[in-house]
């Protein structure tokens, strides 16, 4: 387990987290000026961390950002290790790149602002190659999957979401190889959210992949995270600037 800390600059045109810094001898009642306001968010996250049994001997390693679903909120690390590559590991997988899975607190959502926040702070402290940090998400993690990829379009090589989103998000990362997984007997997040998603990213210049599982529900994920070629793909991404 490791505890995040760390701190985001925020600066707008407005009051944004917090009250806006006004000269106040110099305020027009009555009109607008511009202003600015700096703060401070101060994030604390849990998460699982997971190094490859050679790590150090390599300069540089693939990251794998795991976000997990609503079931597994709260403060007990151990139900991040329910599902996906946190259960895998657990059950003694091996893994060729780094594995981070957070835990988002309870009755709260992914938040992109943090997690990018997170994603600073484990790039300065592991050897990770920026060009080769890839997410994936079941369920609410994948939703935060989707979400993640629009607010920092340019900083994944790809993403991994099972489950739907946004589709007005799309139009961020047509660039971003992306592989959606779905139940085509889901109830609890319709197939159509992540049909949608493609089409969308289609639309937008994308190229993304989608794997049906006829006869699975909602967890999708089981299968989806024990398939090697999965990871295998992962592996052969690279963020878009640094493709040959």
């Amino acid at each position: 387990m490791r505890l995040l800390q760390c701190c985001v600059v925020l600066a707008a045109s407005s009051i944004l987290f917090g009250t806006a810094i006004a000269n106040e001898p110099d305020q027009q009642v009555g009109g607008q000026q511009p202003t600015r306001v700096e703060t401070q968010i101060t994030v604390s996250m849990d998460y699982l961390l997971y190094l490859p049994k050679d790590y150090a001997k390599s300069d540089s390693w693939s990251l794998l950002l795991f976000l997990h679903g609503s079931g597994e909120r709260g403060d007990d690390l151990d139900l991040v290790t329910i599902h996906g590559p946190p259960k895998l590991i657990k059950e003694g997988k091996q893994f060729p790149f780094i594995v981070v899975s957070p835990q988002c607190p309870k009755e709260q959502r992914w938040q992109p602002v943090t997690l990018s926040a997170m994603l600073d702070e484990i790039v300065k402290t592991y050897k990770v190659d920026e060009d080769r940090i890839c997410v994936t998400g079941l369920s609410m993690g994948g939703v935060g999957t989707w979400a993640l990829a629009d607010y920092t379009p340019n900083r994944f090589a790809a993403i991994v979401p099972i489950c739907g989103g946004e589709t007005y998000w799309t139009k961020q990362f047509p660039h971003l190889p992306v592989w959606v997984f779905h139940g085509a007997k889901d109830t609890g997040v319709p197939l159509r959210r992540s049909e949608e998603m493609v089409d969308a990213l289609k639309q937008h210049g994308g190229n993304p992949k989608l794997t049906v599982y006829p006869d699975a529900g909602h967890d999708s994920w089981t299968e989806t995270y024990a398939n090697p070629k999965v990871y295998a793909w992962l592996l052969e991404q690279r963020r878009e600037s640094t493709k040959p």
